[in-house]
């Protein structure tokens, strides 16, 4: 399976930038950043400084902390955040048992529950199209609310019923596809198309 230390240069940039993207609202200190890498305090502090010499971080002094959050002005952010997304949390549950899932054609994630925002009404964390085995996607979200302690609401359809409410303009499929997504199994072109 694909790691984002695959791409990196780092294995502490990488742990630094996943644990800065799973949750791009926080911000974190050094020390805990220490404590949730299992990296050495110097080399979290290089890679830190690195980041923000880049662009990629920016820092903020709170008292006698100084914390560290990543900057969603950065060009890259998007792709940055897409590539987390796929490796870590319900993005990588998903794609890691997606043979278990079924035979998933289009997956993706919203855009404001992966940055952990407050929920529009009538969202939708989670959409799948394809064959899914829904006691098993329903087995795994529970899995996933119960470790995470979160809600996540889901929806499953199948690629024909999809289309045809695609067609439709039902208000359901726009009202999912007028939202930010990331796109974890498929091409978000030839969805829509």
């Amino acid at each position: 399976m694909a790691k984002l230390s695959d791409i990196m240069v780092s294995r502490v940039r990488a742990k630094v930038l996943k644990i800065l993207l799973a949750n791009p609202n926080e911000m974190y200190y050094v020390r805990e950043l220490t404590r949730k890498t299992k990296e050495e305090i110097n080399a979290i502090r290089r890679e830190l400084a690195r980041l923000q010499e880049k662009g990629l971080v920016k820092s903020e002094q709170r008292g006698n902390r100084l914390y560290y959050q990543f900057r969603k002005v950065y060009p890259f952010f998007n792709e940055l955040l897409g590539l987390v997304v796929k490796t870590t949390g319900l993005g990588k549950t998903i794609i890691k048992n997606r043979n278990k899932i079924g035979f998933l054609k289009y997956a993706f994630l919203n855009t404001r529950f992966i940055r952990n925002e407050k929920k529009k009404p009538g969202q939708v964390d989670l959409v799948l199209i394809g064959k899914i085995i829904l006691p098993q996607i329903d087995l795994l979200i529970r899995e996933y609310e119960k470790k995470h302690q979160i809600e996540v609401t889901y929806s499953c359809l199948e690629e024909e019923e999809f289309n045809y409410r695609l067609n439709r303009k039902d208000p359901f499929i726009t009202n999912v596809l007028s939202q930010p997504r990331i796109m974890l199994l498929g091409d978000e072109i030839s969805m829509t198309t």
